[in-house]
């Protein structure tokens, strides 16, 4: 069954808030005009992931078929997916007091746009007053910002975000770690594991880049309205636990 929940956990609050600062994996054009365009290198080899629909032989084989991406599952997780219009373009895994937003984007053909990408993340968080470290960390090239939050009594505060990225054939696929995997590395390592062994399916229709890659709800879901939500869920549902509400739009919650 397909809901949605009221509450925002504190790992969706820290990815929602990061995502009204940076919307969308768009061009930034006031930062193109600040400074020089960074050179988008070919994509890296991916020997760990995340897969190419066509370097697997059975993509549904422990994941769940989002039509665009084929996400992995593990014990006790809920999966969300984001609603942007029409379309159903990002779907977040969330984890205990963590959480990863996974999201598809089409690219070039011979040059990757991660790097890219960076700059106008980091833009748009500095602008907001925000603190963004380029590290190399377990997935490639990173950002952990600080991103400017306002907390439930009114004041200023800040939440600790990740963003990672992976340039595929045709395809970039980021990832936004908020919670507890976004501050300690041994919260992160299962995150971290979903991401590799996500599978993306870019098809072979022309798209733009940068436009999303679309997904769709598995066959079996159901979306129930928000009012009609029921507080509890079934023990022992593999997509189980706390799942608060991201900013960008309606998201539905899947619990089986």
């Amino acid at each position: 069954m397909f809901g949605r929940r009221k509450k925002a956990s504190a790992a969706e609050n820290a990815a929602g808030e990061a995502e009204q600062v940076v919307d969308e994996v768009g061009t930034d054009e006031a930062a193109e005009e600040d400074g020089p365009r960074r050179v988008n290198l070919p994509p890296a080899p991916r020997p760990d992931g995340p897969w190419d629909i066509s370097e697997v032989s059975r993509p549904e084989d422990g994941r769940v078929d989002l039509g665009g991406l084929f996400v992995p599952g593990v014990e006790g997780m809920e999966l969300r997916v984001e609603v942007a219009g029409d379309a159903i373009v990002a779907a977040t895994v969330v984890l205990r007091d963590s959480a990863i937003q996974l999201q598809g984007f089409a690219a070039p053909k011979k040059e990757g746009i991660w790097g890219e990408v960076r700059e106008e993340i980091a833009s748009g968080i500095t602008q907001q007053g925000g603190v963004i470290d380029e590290v190399e960390g377990p997935l490639g090239w990173e950002l952990r910002a600080q991103v400017p939050v306002q907390l439930p009594d009114g004041t200023g505060g800040v939440q600790l975000v990740r963003f990672v990225g992976v340039d595929g054939p045709r395809w970039f696929l980021r990832g936004v770690i908020s919670g507890q995997g976004a501050v300690q590395p041994e919260a992160a390592g299962l995150l971290e594991q979903i991401f590799r062994d996500t599978v993306v399916v870019r098809g072979d229709g022309p798209m733009a880049p940068r436009d999303p890659i679309v997904l769709k709800l598995p066959n079996d879901a159901q979306m129930v309205p928000e009012s009609t939500q029921a507080e509890g869920q079934p023990a022992g549902s593999r997509f189980s636990g706390d799942m608060g509400q991201l900013q960008r739009g309606p998201e539905i919650t899947e619990v089986r």
